[in-house]
Formats: C-alpha cells, sequence, structure tokens
C-alpha cells in the first residue's frame, strides 16, 4: 500500500466514512464536472454525505417503473433540499404587492375560447436561450422579464433578451426584494411604471444584488401597457391564455424531484406552497394522450430537459399540479 492510499484510508476511517471508494470517486468526478471547490476536509465530508444521500434518492427513484419522469445528477446533487429552496427559489405571490396589483391587473375574458391542441412559442421566436439565475432568489425577475420579452416579439417581431438585473437592482421600493425573493406582479408594475426594461447587454446578470445604476436602467428598450391576471378557475383558463401567448406562473418546486429533474413528464412530488417563478411557453400531448405544460426555468441547461420542464397538464385539481393554475399573470403591450 501506497503512502498517499494510507493517508486517504486514515482519512476516511477520521471522518466516519462507512461508504465504499467507488463512492468517493463519484463525488470526486462530480466535483470536477461541476468545479466545486470546498473550503476545507470538513466541509467537503459534509457536502459528500448529503451528495451520497442525493444519490440514493435518485437512483431509488429512478428504479421506479411507474414514473413518467427521470431524475439526475445535476449541479445541485451536494444540496439539501432546504438549502436549495434558499438559493434557487424566491417568489412570494400571496398578499404581496396585493394594492398595487389590484390597480393594475384585469380578468382574462377570452377564458372559454377554442384552442389548439398543442402550441410550443419557442417555435414561433417568442422564447429566448434559457438563463441561469445562480445562487440568487430572483426566479421572479427571470419570469417577469421573459414574459415580458415574448409580448414584445409577438408585437413587434424582435426578440430581445432584457436585464433581469435592472429588477434585481432598481425594483426595491415595494415587496421585492432582488436576490431575497419577490413577486412576478410586483416585477410588471415596475416595468409599467419604468416604461420598459433595458437590454441584458446594456446592464448585464450579476447574481447578486446591487445599486441601481440610472444611466443605465434608464434607457428602456421595450415595455408593456398593463398585465392580466388569468382567473384562478382551473388549467382551461391557462391553456387559453397560454395559447395567445407565453404566460408567467408560481410553482411549488419544493422537493428532491424538482430538484431533480432531468426528464419525462413531471408527475409529483409536489404541493401547492407556491415558491418559485417560472414562465409557461407552452403545451402539448405525448402520443399516448399524455398532457403536459412546457416551462422555461432559469437554473441553467444543465438541470431537466435542456433547461425546460414538462408538467402534467389537467390533473383535476383546480390549482393544476404543483399549484401552476393559482398564481398566472401576462402582460400587454
Amino acid at each position: 500500500m501506497s503512502s498517499m492510499t494510507g493517508l486517504v484510508l486514515f482519512s476516511l476511517l477520521l471522518s466516519g466514512f462507512s461508504s465504499s471508494f467507488a463512492d468517493v470517486a463519484m463525488h470526486e468526478r462530480w466535483m470536477a464536472q461541476h468545479r466545486r471547490i470546498y473550503k476545507d476536509a470538513s466541509e467537503k465530508d459534509r457536502r459528500y454525505h448529503v451528495f451520497k444521500r442525493n444519490v440514493d434518492y435518485v437512483a431509488a427513484a429512478n428504479n421506479n417503473a411507474s414514473r413518467m419522469y427521470k431524475l439526475g445528477l445535476n449541479q445541485f446533487a451536494d444540496l439539501t433540499n432546504d438549502e436549495f429552496m434558499a438559493l434557487r427559489a424566491g417568489s412570494r405571490p400571496n398578499g404581496a404587492n396585493t394594492a398595487a396589483a389590484s390597480r393594475s391587473f384585469g380578468s382574462d375574458g377570452n377564458a372559454s375560447a377554442s384552442v389548439p391542441a398543442a402550441v410550443d412559442w419557442r417555435s414561433k421566436g417568442a422564447v429566448t436561450p434559457i438563463k441561469d439565475q445562480g445562487e440568487c432568489a430572483c426566479c421572479w425577475a427571470f419570469a417577469a422579464a421573459a414574459a415580458t420579452e415574448a409580448i414584445i416579439q409577438l408585437r413587434t417581431g424582435k426578440l430581445i433578451s432584457l436585464s433581469v438585473q435592472e429588477l434585481v437592482d432598481c425594483d426595491v421600493t415595494g415587496k421585492n426584494n432582488g436576490c431575497d425573493g419577490g413577486t412576478i406582479d410586483g416585477a410588471f408594475d415596475f416595468i409599467v411604471r419604468r416604461g420598459g426594461l433595458t437590454t441584458e447587454a446594456n446592464y448585464p446578470y450579476t447574481a447578486s444584488n446591487g445599486n441601481c445604476n440610472p444611466s443605465l436602467a434608464e434607457k428602456p428598450t421595450a415595455g408593456i401597457r398593463a398585465y392580466v391576471r388569468v382567473p384562478n378557475i382551473g388549467e382551461s383558463s391557462l391553456t387559453a391564455a397560454v395559447a395567445r401567448q407565453p404566460v408567467a406562473v408560481a410553482v411549488d418546486a419544493g422537493g428532491l424531484d424538482f430538484q431533480f429533474y432531468s426528464s419525462g413528464i413531471f408527475t409529483g412530488e409536489c404541493g401547492t406552497e407556491l415558491n418559485h417563478g417560472v414562465i409557461v411557453v407552452g403545451y402539448g400531448r405525448t402520443k399516448g394522450g399524455n398532457k403536459y405544460w412546457i416551462i422555461k426555468n432559469s437554473w441553467g441547461v444543465s438541470w431537466g430537459e435542456k433547461g425546460y420542464l414538462r408538467l402534467q397538464r389537467d390533473v383535476g385539481a383546480t390549482e393544476g399540479l404543483c399549484g401552476i393554475a393559482s398564481y398566472a399573470s401576462y402582460p400587454t403591450a
């Protein structure tokens, strides 16, 4: 036995590792793939044990043949679900910005209109590439900016990537608090008042709270007139809205299944505690007849289906799976 191997074994025994070298090697490969560096041996030990629990969970979930979706060891594999949600969620729809919202949104009067069997706004050029919010709980800003990008493209034919950082830095007078969470409707209010958002190229994203830069923020590129709240009367009203344009929604993204979603039609595990802002960019059904929503997330292309999630549609509950039909809105331009 080499001296190096002996030191490794001794270190494992001292730290209480009860796992095989294969598990340790898997963690090392994952660290290299995602460029993860820990501050010391104690932190690495703790993260390894979180990683191992997540590995076991993903393996057990994927062995369930009845599931319509698969999980994968993505860039979040060394985080507990509580840690993950604190860093990557941040939507606070319930009770936030109520007064401001009630003045600016109308009701969707076209919920009963006939709709096509499937819609995908990506194929119509109304959706910008997947973005990554990083360790900043500003999903609310990404969802609002994406919905605004979409309606501007549908009205003008120009797809412009708008500044999320402007919302993070400058929309701080109400209930929105940058990387500490906020509301989609509050962001729409800000965009209406501001007269639009500047471009992402002009005011780049930093994944951190910053001071509002007036010289950049006061150059709006594209604006909206108002926004509309989709009636919370079931998934049919959301379907009618998405048939017309991409719609910003809040969902319950809690649970390890959402954290490690990799592919397929997501059918659980989630509740209706709305905590994450995303945008619905379409809907469809499989050849087998399984209906789904197409959701654009802001966790990078390594999560899900290259940054997207297919969520089970028409589940029978008024609020929809993960609460998707409970809090939906879209801008008008």
